[in-house]
């Protein structure tokens, strides 16, 4: 059985529902994962993704701000919201399909200071990572898990345009890239990204809004991820496709964030 994931932060999911449509018909992935809808649950537009074929929705929802949410062609089991947010905002979802646990997560971005003491939001982040990996690390590695969505750290040298003026910046510094790497190692996951695009190529899944031409500044992050545990590995038959869509980020009026997609054989 072919299984087919894409993660996205649209930012705002409202303003940008006919790009989201246009994205499904020609990418058809069995789940989408969406971050940043910046609506409440009675604002999510439920009708135009069940005209898209994805009948099967979950939205955590916040007035305005963060929110998540996953529509899909079949049907899931919903199985709470991992507890890692210790402000209870809307960024964290999980449920099970085909036996696979999936996590869709929005996670802080961290603000502009790289520092825990004067800067609550770059704590919070750090935070956050620190409770998944203290999770990841209880949990049993044979239980299959995907975890997906707006991570916010750019882990690797070459998943930033600038490696070395990165390390001064809210989602590559040392502290970010440590705690990145501490929770890759508590759920001991797979990156299909870095198979599909070895280093040192470099691949990003976000430009800022500020260059005119995203394309010819180039000036890139990759934020959104899709990691798999060793229970889902060994699940998976064959390679897994990841395909980034960085076509997407052309549209007109664009999030900045582009989707990004694996497919695998169970």
């Amino acid at each position: 059985m072919r299984f087919s994931l894409v993660t996205w932060n649209i930012n705002s999911v409202r303003l940008r529902m006919e790009q989201v449509a246009q994205f499904l018909a020609f990418a058809s992935p069995d789940m989408i994962c969406l971050q940043e809808i910046k609506c409440q649950e009675s604002e999510f537009p439920y009708e135009a993704f069940v005209a898209a074929g994805y009948p099967h929705i979950l939205v955590t929802g916040q007035k305005g701000w963060h929110g998540v949410a996953l529509a899909s062609k079949v049907p899931f089991e919903t199985i709470g919201s991992p507890p890692f947010c210790r402000r209870g905002e809307a960024r964290a979802q999980a449920v099970r399909v085909h036996g696979v646990e999936i996590w869709n997560f929005y996670i802080p971005a961290g603000g502009d200071v790289p520092d825990r003491l004067s800067n609550d939001k770059f704590d919070h982040k750090l935070e956050f990572y620190e409770r998944m990996s203290e999770h990841l690390f209880k949990r049993a590695k044979d239980h299959p898990l995907l975890i997906c969505g707006d991570l916010n750290i750019a882990p690797g040298e070459f998943d930033v345009w600038s490696h070395r003026q990165m390390l001064r910046v809210v989602s590559h510094t040392p502290a970010e890239i440590e705690a990145f790497g501490a929770f890759m190692d508590a759920g001991q996951l797979h990156d299909p990204f870095r198979v599909a695009y070895p280093n040192p190529q470099k691949i990003f899944t976000w430009w800022s809004y500020r260059a005119a031409d995203f394309r010819k500044s180039n000036r890139g992050l990759r934020l959104d991820h899709v990691l798999l545990n060793p229970g889902l590995m060994h699940m998976v038959n064959g390679p897994i496709e990841a395909k980034i869509h960085d076509t997407v980020r052309e549209w007109d009026r664009p999030s900045d964030h582009a989707p990004i997609q694996v497919s695998f054989e169970l």
